[in-house]
Formats: structure tokens, sequence, C-alpha cells
């Protein structure tokens, strides 16, 4: 039995009464399932606790892949004394309080300490300051967990005293061997009890749990309570299954690591020209909670980043899409928005207005606050026009052609840059064709 359930036993708290998940933590490395990444044999976190050689860490993953558990085991195995902080509930007050207890472990038992910090993400720079001098001096070996990129989220002076691991989400044959482990455990799950559960829906439990043991667990739990009894049976079937499920969603985090990845998926398969992988990220992104609204806006900044003028017709249907779930609300305006999706996804791909806009703002910048050239400034008032305002403009409606060639719109300190690179693609086939004669007319002009 795990060293944390035995103190609550030992505290008179009744196994029982525990969460089914609390219950069924692995009590050593052999009941740890998923992560063999980092605990297959040969690997270096599991060399490393063979040779008892602990080391300050940071554990990095999706939700209940094992990050508390593991960190637990550690401090067991290399007996070590396991101190717990959650940084959403905890502050300095707090982080002093462990140092001081772990302190004490050193001096009056002369045992190390693994002090674990839960959402570690969640602390401000002064307080992840706060661990560095006890982690130099051997107080504490620091394990953190997060859900959140590492790298975006602790500082620096922190990430260099510890080693970063990554946790997957597990697969959906190891979140079914932890249900099955669950079912058949006398002592801490449901093998006393008779319980019909078929393998094919076990099968869509651990698919609905979507890589999260913790939730897995939630589910079977909350499966039995909800069964049907058959006399000492209990029957879990579809309509249970389908109940407990229902408000069940995937993995989706707004605004941190699986929020940003699967919009950036969405953006660059619908870049990509990939339609049905562009309306599958979509669906993700739906499913998972994410705000239709943001995705409609995300698509008008795609129609003209990746599209633009090789299909004007994709910023309409960007805005169509917007307007629509606007108007509409879910699921009517989600479809819009899926139109939008599929449409931009098969349209010709152009970058060359965001390229341009890129440039043309990087020399309106550098070229600070050149004067407007006389001849086109607006000459409203007689001291503007005494000033030669207006002097010598050509209406280009009054030219050949619509056209006022060899005509320059830029300040004289410019030159005459160029901006804009239309593609051969989509309707910049017929735009950049039309600049290139219009090039040759000012070229022409220039001679005469």
């Amino acid at each position: 039995m795990a060293e944390r359930q035995q103190s609550l036993l030992d505290a008179g708290v009744e196994l029982s009464t525990l969460p089914l998940a609390e219950r069924m933590r692995p009590a050593g490395l052999d009941e740890f399932f998923g992560q063999q990444h980092l605990l297959g044999e040969g690997s270096s976190l599991r060399q490393a606790l063979e040779h008892d050689r602990l080391h300050s860490m940071v554990f990095w993953g999706p939700p209940g892949t094992g990050k508390t558990t593991l960190a637990r085991m550690i401090a067991t195995h290399c007996d070590a004394e396991f101190l717990s902080l959650s940084a959403v509930l905890s502050g300095v007050k707090e982080i002093r309080a462990s140092i001081a207890e772990a302190q004490e472990v050193r001096t009056m038992q002369g045992r190390r300490s693994v002090l674990f910090v839960d959402e570690v993400h969640r602390f401000n720079k002064a307080q992840q300051d706060a661990f560095l001098p006890h982690i130099e001096d051997g107080t504490v070996y620091f394990v953190g967990a997060t859900t959140e990129n590492p790298s975006f989220e602790l500082n620096n002076a922190l990430l260099s005293r510890v080693r970063t691991y990554v946790l997957k989400r597990l697969e959906g044959g190891e979140v079914r061997e932890i249900i099955d482990r669950a079912l058949a455990d006398k002592e801490r799950g449901f093998g006393q009890q008779s319980i019909d559960f078929s393998s094919e829906l076990k099968d869509q439990m651990a698919q609905t749990a979507d890589g999260d043991a913790r939730r897995a667990l939630l589910l079977l739990e909350l499966a039995i309570d909800c069964a049907r009894r058959d006399g000492e049976k209990v029957v879990i079937d579809k309509d249970v299954l389908l109940e407990i499920s229902r408000d069940s969603r995937r993995q989706f985090d707004k605004g941190g690591d699986i929020f940003y990845d699967q919009i950036s998926a969405l953006h660059k398969a619908v870049r990509g020209s990939s339609p049905d992988a562009a309306l599958y990220w979509f669906c993700r992104m739906i499913d998972g909670g994410c705000d239709p609204l943001y995705i409609a806006r995300r698509l008008m900044r795609i129609a003209t980043e990746d599209i633009g003028i090789a299909d004007p017709r994709a910023a309409q249907m960007a805005q169509f899409g917007w307007d629509s779930y606007a108007r509409l609300g879910s699921p009517e305006g989600e479809l819009a928005l899926a139109q939008a999706v599929v449409f931009m996804a098969c349209a010709p791909k152009s970058n060359a207005l965001y390229e341009a806009y890129k440039d043309a703002m990087q020399s309106a910048r550098q070229s600070g606050s050149l004067e407007v050239p006389l001849h086109i400034r607006n000459a409203t008032t007689s001291l503007m026009q005494e000033l030669g305002a207006g002097e010598g403009y050509r209406y280009a409606h009054d030219e050949e052609g619509g056209f006022a060639a060899g005509e320059n719109y830029f300040p004289e300190e410019l030159g005459q840059p160029e901006f804009y690179h239309p593609v051969e693609r989509g309707l910049e086939i017929k735009v950049a064709a039309r600049l290139r004669e219009l090039k040759q007319k000012n070229d022409a002009a220039g001679k005469s």
C-alpha cells in the first residue's frame, strides 16, 4: 500500500471513503502505467533512481499522467521525506514553513527531503526565486509539476537548477489497464463486487478519459454509483456510460499549451491547403470547449495573412462565418465557421500582402517623418495653394488608360521601393500581370 494511503489510515481515515483515484495510486514503479520513455529499463530517470542519484526536477505533462504520483514514488524509493505544496494555495509563508521542516528533517534525522510543488507555474518570480538557495545547498530536492511549458512559465534561474522531464498523455491501452486493475483489486478497488462491464464499454470509457488516468478512475467510480443493480450484480451498460460521459470534455486548456498547439495546428492545416486536417482541428477545438468567436477572429487573420489577394473571397467567407455564429449561436453558427475553414483551406495561398505590409511598416518606422511631396498634398486653403500644394499633380482618371505613367507618390528620399510582390497563384496571377504592364509604362515614361 502507498505510504500516503497508510498515513491516512493511521490518521483514522477509512480507505473506502477515499476517492478511487487516491486509493489506486501506484505503490511502486511496477504499478505505474505509461511513461516508459522515462521509467523503462535503461532510461535516465530509472537509472538515477536505481542508483539513488536523487536530483531536482520538473515534470511537464497533461493532467492525469502521473506527475504527483511519480513524485511521491521517487521520495519513497529514495527514502526521502515527502513535503508537498500547491502553488494555487501557497505563498512565501508556506514555502518558508516547508523549508524549515526540511531543515529539521535533515538535522534531526539525517534524511533528505523531496519538496513537491504542484502547479509550479502559478508561482510568480519572487516565489520561484525563494527555492533557489535551498536547492543549491541541498536542503530540498525540488520536484515541480506543471501542465504549462516550463520554458515560458518558469524562471531561467530555477530551470538551470532542475532537469525537465516530459510526461506524455496515456495511450488507450494503458488507460484500459488502469480500469481493469481497479476492477480487479479487492483491497483498494472493486474486486469484491460482481460487475457486469463488457470489454467494448471498457474501451469506450478509456477513450472518453482521453489519456487522463484520474479521469478514467473518476468515470469508473461514477459508473458504479449510477449502475443498474441486478441482485448482487452491478451492471454497467451503454446508458450508464452515456450518462456519466455526457459532459466530458477533451483535453483543452484555454490560454495554455494545448490551446495554442491546437490553434497552431488549425492555422498550419489551412495554410497547407489540407481541408480535412483543418476541419479536424476545428472540431477538436469546438469539442474541447473553445469559444467559436475566438476561432472566427483567427480565421480572419488567416484570410489576410495566408490567402490575401490570391482570393479576396476568403476574407468575406471568414466574415460570413463570424457574423453567422454571432447571430445564430451553436450549432448552426459552428457549421458556418466550418464552411469558412474548408473554403480557406481549399483557396490559393499567398502571403505577398502580409510580407508587403511588414516591409512597408519597417520602411515607415525607419524613414521617420518624411514630408509628403507637394504635388500630392491636399490644397484646401489659399495658403496651401500659395505654397504649391497640389501643383503639378496629374489626375489619373484624365490620363490615358486611367494611369499617370511616371508619376511618383513616395517621398523623394525613398525613391521607388517595391513592397508588394504578388505570387503566381489565384487572382494574384492577374494582379501580377497588371503590375508588370504598369511598370513597363512607368519605365517608358522615365526614358522619354
